[in-house]
């Protein structure tokens, strides 16, 4: 069974672009972030809530790989899903698309922690919700 791989579609905004109209590089993350909250929200416990219960999700390792350049009022659908899983990890992997087109592809790791940023030991209940999700 494939991972749940989850679209989010947004749109390139003015402030988000160079002179040029290009998409500046460092956008991208930020569009990860959106996407991986989103996917957590799709999958029926939103991150907020996750941090209610004292579980965060610092990045740890961040990549990505720039392809063809998004500009100002593209369309964009960024995909997320969950590539790897580990009891104190987990590995979010994105692409982001202009219709069928490829622009970037990239992946954030994270580890799984605790309100004073500990990895979380013993019983880790955001692992199994995601490790339900995530055959």
């Amino acid at each position: 069974m494939a991972p749940f791989e989850h679209p989010l579609t947004l749109r390139v905004r003015y402030s988000e672009t160079d002179q040029m109209g290009i998409a500046y590089h460092a956008n991208y993350l930020v569009w990860f972030e959106v996407a991986r909250t989103d996917y957590c929200r799709a999958l029926g416990m939103p991150y907020v809530d996750w941090e209610k219960q004292g579980i965060f999700l610092p990045v740890v390792e961040a990549h990505c790989r720039y392809k063809k350049p998004a500009r100002y009022d593209d369309a964009l659908n960024v995909l997320c899903w969950v590539s790897e899983l580990k009891p104190h990890s987990l590995v979010f992997s994105y692409r982001v698309l202009r219709e069928d087109l490829l622009l970037a592809e990239g992946w954030t790791k994270h580890g799984i922690c605790d309100a004073q940023g500990r990895l979380v030991r013993g019983d880790n209940p955001f692992y199994r919700w995601m490790e339900d999700r995530n055959p």
